[in-house]
């Protein structure tokens, strides 16, 4: 059997073996097979987490989401960056006639099939993307959630040469690798920390032959990481959620009603028109953004009496409202969920699709409804000095 793409280790007198893999390709998951029933290992390992191992193998989960629940969950915009990274694989997919991801189909089907432990050796991709979001800051965030936005709509093909340097990438490093260039300080939990966690379970995977299925860019850091030990339990810590945003959300609304008040206090009109201005930039704006995402006429009205009031309460978000009432009115069906993973692949499908249509009207309130708070909060401070 040739040996490329594979790396044996000695440790603590087990024998390791590493396949790196390249995600977008047949000949990785064929090598798998061939690795796997030769070698007849006592564990597998793959590059997967709980999460992702499901979304693998049950194909057709979509169709049992719960729309209310995701909004009651406040979870509509990770399903949204859930659905663009679908996107991109939908469009290597449709390009290569591959299917993303199918040596660690392989390697669950050939540990099956010769008796050997599954292992999902991967970290919670939720807790990879809270470490990233905790540590590219407000700007970076604004940008992430752009470029993954607008890469959901790209025409861009594929070349050749692209998909070699894939090759050298997992399907998560390849979706953010621009933006990790951007932010190098992003490499340290996309990369590092994964190959530290990753080392780590293959290391103690049951028996004393571990086969490991890996995207090939982890491979040398794996390879360096595995001969030291490392706290899974610290490498999963979710970073704790900064005091600052909470005591700034509550502090503007605060701030505005008491603005409003001193000043209807002193000056009746000029409080009138103060409120006015709240409730007409805040609304509109959010009215707006569920336009924008082509929202029923009724979810656009209730985003424009849900954001002045929504804008002053932390707790709540416009586009919950404007949300419910879209899906209530235009409730996703079983289709609707079995299309999902083609809809994002056109802006047509994207805006036509029920179940993306509810998380754009949910995503566009809230952002028109932000706006209004900073453009109306801003006036209404200008009005208050105005009528010192």
């Amino acid at each position: 059997m040739p040996e490329e793409n594979i790396t044996r280790i000695q440790v603590d007198g087990k024998e390791l073996i590493l396949i790196g893999t390249a995600h977008v390709s047949r000949q990785s998951a064929e090598q798998v097979k061939e690795v796997i029933h030769a070698e007849r290992p006592d564990s597998v390992c793959i590059e997967l987490d709980a999460q992702r191992y499901q979304s693998v193998t049950e194909s057709t989960k979509w169709k049992e989401t719960d729309i209310f629940k995701v909004i009651k969950d406040k979870k509509a915009s990770l399903l949204l960056m859930s659905l663009a990274i679908s996107s991109f694989q939908n469009r290597l997919a449709d390009q290569f006639g591959i299917k993303p991801g199918q040596e660690m189909i392989q390697g669950i089907e050939s540990a099956k099939e010769t008796g050997a432990e599954l292992v999902l050796a991967d970290r919670n991709i939720q807790t990879t993307f809270s470490r990233i979001w905790g540590n590219i800051g407000l700007m970076g965030k604004a940008q992430l959630l752009t470029s993954v936005f607008f890469s959901i709509f790209s025409k861009e093909t594929i070349s050749e040469a692209d998909l070699e340097k894939m090759k050298s990438q997992d399907t998560l490093n390849a979706v953010l690798d621009d933006f990790t260039q951007a932010f190098p300080r992003l490499k340290k939990p996309l990369i590092d920390e994964r190959d530290q966690y990753l080392a780590q379970k293959i290391k103690q995977a049951p028996g004393n032959k571990v086969v490991a299925v890996l995207g090939a860019a982890h491979v040398p850091g794996i390879t360096k990481e595995i001969h030291h030990e490392h706290d899974l339990e610290e490498l999963s810590k979710v970073p704790p959620k900064s005091k600052w945003p909470k005591i700034i959300g509550w502090s503007i609304p605060l701030i505005i009603i008491s603005i409003i008040a001193f000043t209807f206090y002193n000056n009746p009109v000029a409080g009138l028109e103060q409120t006015l201005s709240w409730v007409l930039w805040n609304g509109s704006l959010a009215a707006i953004g569920a336009t924008v995402a082509l929202g029923h006429p009724l979810a656009i009205l209730t985003a424009f009496f849900a954001a002045p009031i929504s804008s002053l309460n932390p707790l709540m978000a416009a586009g919950w409202f404007s949300g419910i009432v879209q899906a209530s009115i235009r409730r996703p069906n079983v289709g609707d969920f079995e299309t999902l993973s083609k809809d994002v692949f056109t802006i047509k499908g994207f805006w036509d699709n029920k179940v993306t249509r509810v998380l754009l009207v949910i995503v566009l309130t809230n952002v028109g409804s932000s706006l209004g708070t900073f453009i109306g909060g801003a006036d209404v401070i200008r009005l208050f000095f105005e009528n010192l």
